[in-house]
């Protein structure tokens, strides 16, 4: 059993945080799109992005803020416009952001990062930002989470939220997150924001490392189109006002802290994979028998990135040779005669032979999927297994329906 339990409060759950999220008049919609995260000391910061060459404004912003200073007590995060590909005014609009939002809480701008999420090609809408943040500010509380996820999100379904506890030193600890992500969603940074907020003692370095282990098992791992965005970040802060002692080494303390880490991204990047545009199911791979774990993870994503495969598990076909093929084709050396693929409970492919099996009923458990609870019952596992290795790695996806291509037609019409 996982060693932490659940709570309610999202990113303000941990000590010392407060959100908030408001209508400035970002999107065109009305809807809120301008959220606000505020630790009430310095937090120590950590940051992934996007690989991407073709990268925002407030992406080039926070590598640099957090290459001279690993700490951060703000993130501003407006949606509506992505500020990517808005050549130098775009960074000019960054730099006035941070500034305006650091003077109104009386910060340094130092401390500020930043996240922009909608149409690349499009710079924030100044006159709103200045007007909307002395209202997110005076709006920030220790239960604004929801209203910050709310504020984050474009084409997105729902909001994505978790958090969780743990005893560090017979103290407790808290993690929280929220993340927006729906649609141009795929590994290397899967267009998808996460903001996470712990309130142990953590040193920089380990902070960072333990984050960018998280990423490769949880946002590195999903995928709903290919497409990796211009935008992506996953920023944590770790403010210290559990008043745990710090944790500066790997040890046990430190790695139950990771393992925490990594299961709210894991919960958080699952959520954006089934909230994925036009999705009426999520899909999980497991992949074991690997040489390690990175050749898992490899085969694992083929799979779920795989357009054929997705398609067949929207037709409620239990067409497995798709997955035979994808895993094929990863790119991990793997002897066929060891293949076997199961959907659910059932076993199609052992040995690299194919079984008899009742299609019905597994058509019938995709179908199941389809129409089961939200991140509970509404999930179709593929478990393949390529050999007697000791890797195992999983990766997350969804199907792909006629909607994702109507959502992406007319996405800026």
């Amino acid at each position: 059993m996982a060693d932490w339990q659940e709570i309610t409060g999202g990113i303000t759950a941990p000590r010392g945080y407060q959100a908030a999220g408001i209508t400035a008049g970002l999107k065109p919609s009305g809807l809120p799109d301008l959220a606000l995260i505020f630790s009430e000391v310095e937090a120590i910061a950590a940051g992934v992005f996007t690989t991407s060459q073709v990268k925002a404004a407030c992406v080039e912003y926070c590598r640099q803020r957090l290459q001279a200073k690993q700490s951060a007590r703000a993130i501003l995060c407006n949606a509506g416009q992505a500020n990517a590909a808005t050549g130098t005014q775009g960074y000019l609009d960054t730099l006035e952001s941070a500034l305006a939002i650091a003077q109104a809480l009386n910060i340094s701008s130092e401390s500020v990062l930043l996240a922009s999420t909608g149409v690349i090609g499009q710079r924030i809408k100044m006159d709103a930002l200045r007007s909307g943040i002395p209202k997110v500010v005076a709006a920030l509380s220790q239960t604004g989470s929801d209203a910050a996820a709310g504020a984050i999100i474009t084409t997105d379904l729902v909001t994505k939220s978790i958090a969780l506890e743990t005893t560090i030193s017979d103290r407790p600890v808290r993690i929280g997150g929220i993340a927006k992500g729906s649609g141009m969603i795929h590994p290397n940074m899967a267009t998808m924001l996460a903001f996470v907020t712990c309130d142990a003692v953590v040193s920089p370095h380990l902070w960072q490392q333990m984050l960018a282990r998280a990423a490769d098992r949880s946002f590195n791992s999903i995928t709903v189109d290919g497409d990796t965005s211009t935008n992506d970040s996953l920023i944590a802060l770790a403010n210290g006002q559990s008043r745990t002692p710090a944790i500066i080494e790997w040890g046990a303390e430190a790695e139950k802290l990771e393992a925490m880490l990594t299961a709210v991204c894991q919960h958080l990047a699952k959520a954006i994979a089934r909230d994925g545009e036009g999705a009426t199911c999520l899909i999980e791979v497991e992949v074991t028998g690997a040489h390690d774990e990175l050749s898992a993870r490899q085969i694992a994503k083929t799979i779920a990135g795989s357009s054929l495969v997705k398609s067949a598990i929207f037709g409620r076909d239990p067409n497995w040779g798709r997955i035979a093929a994808a895993a094929g084709r990863a790119g991990v050396p793997f002897e066929q005669e060891n293949l076997q693929i199961k959907l659910g409970n059932f076993l199609m492919l052992e040995n690299g032979q194919p079984l008899q099996f009742d299609r019905g009923a597994a058509s019938a458990y995709l179908k199941k999927a389809a129409t089961g609870a939200y991140l509970q019952q509404d999930t179709v596992l593929i478990s393949v297994n390529v050999g007697n290795g000791h890797g195992v790695g999983k990766a997350w996806g969804c199907d792909l329906s006629y909607d994702y291509v109507k959502i992406n037609a007319e996405y800026t019409t």
